[in-house]
């Protein structure tokens, strides 16, 4: 695999498609650019995508380092090289009336950008690794890479939380049980700060459809603890018939969850054996 490719990206643009191989351990994105120009000729230059334009800068950087990239650096090029094309097209959409430089150089970057990624998406199309797998299925709806996805859950390799959380959503409606004991596996494998509530809804809905209405109401009691919503408080206890006393013991159960999963002590916990 060739990093030239990954790190530059466009044959219209800088020149500068090979010899990007140095050391530079500066990881300020302008000294980047002053050290390693060739990394940030093809973007537009003022003050714009700040944030997209330095994360795409700081990793054009790392695979400038690296002899050969991962799958999952790959991966996360286009989703940077993505976040950059979005944003860069809004701002190509602002004229300026006094310098009209500026909006030729976003409107030449946007162009740019858009070949780049559509190089890279062509470029591994037909990589097995499974980031770039779960890359196509997210995006293209590609089967071939839900399949590699699948492969991986099956043989226990899968291990990042975005991944099994589509993965679980993709299940909700055809396989349920697949897709509850997914859940469960992000709530006891995802560190604290990457615990996403919705989870906690996903399971509800799961539970609801299975005519399920007290751990319905236990898992939405959770979402809610976890994502500082309000709800309906009285929609919430109808799921229960009005039993004050059930929804007391149910919301008791609900905070011991938070606690265990933000915790990072729900596999094996009371609740983990609560939903099983």
């Amino acid at each position: 695999m060739s990093r030239n490719f990954v790190l530059i990206t466009s044959f219209t643009v800088a020149g500068a498609f090979f010899g990007l191989f140095g050391c530079n351990n500066d990881r300020n994105s302008d000294l980047i650019c002053k050290n390693n120009p060739e990394l940030c000729a093809d973007l537009h230059k003022d003050s714009w995508c700040r944030f997209e334009k330095g994360d795409l800068i700081r990793h054009r950087y790392v695979l400038k380092q690296t002899p050969e990239p991962t799958g999952k650096q790959l991966y996360q090029q286009l989703i940077y090289l993505e976040d950059y094309s979005k944003c860069i097209e809004l701002a190509a959409g602002v004229k300026h009336k006094l310098n009209t430089d500026r909006t030729r150089d976003r409107e030449r970057a946007f162009a740019v950008s858009t070949q780049t990624l559509a190089e890279l998406q062509e470029f591994t199309r037909t990589n097995q690794d499974v980031y770039l797998a779960f890359y196509r299925w997210m995006r293209f709806n590609d089967q071939d890479g839900l399949d590699i996805v699948e492969q991986h859950y099956q043989q226990g390799q899968l291990t990042e939380p975005d991944m099994i959380s589509q993965l679980a959503a993709h299940y909700v409606r055809s396989s349920p049980d697949k897709a509850k004991r997914l859940y469960l596996q992000l709530l006891g494998t995802t560190e604290s700060d990457q615990i996403n509530p919705d989870w906690f809804l996903a399971l509800a809905s799961i539970y609801r459809h299975q005519q399920n209405p007290e751990k319905e109401y236990l898992l939405t009691r959770a979402y809610l603890l976890l994502s500082l919503q309000h709800a309906d408080e009285a929609q919430l206890l109808a799921m229960v018939n009005g039993n004050q006393q059930l929804a007391q013991t149910l919301d008791s159960q609900a905070s011991e969850l938070v606690s265990a999963v933000t915790g990072e002590r729900f596999v094996g916990s009371e609740s983990e054996m609560l939903l099983q």
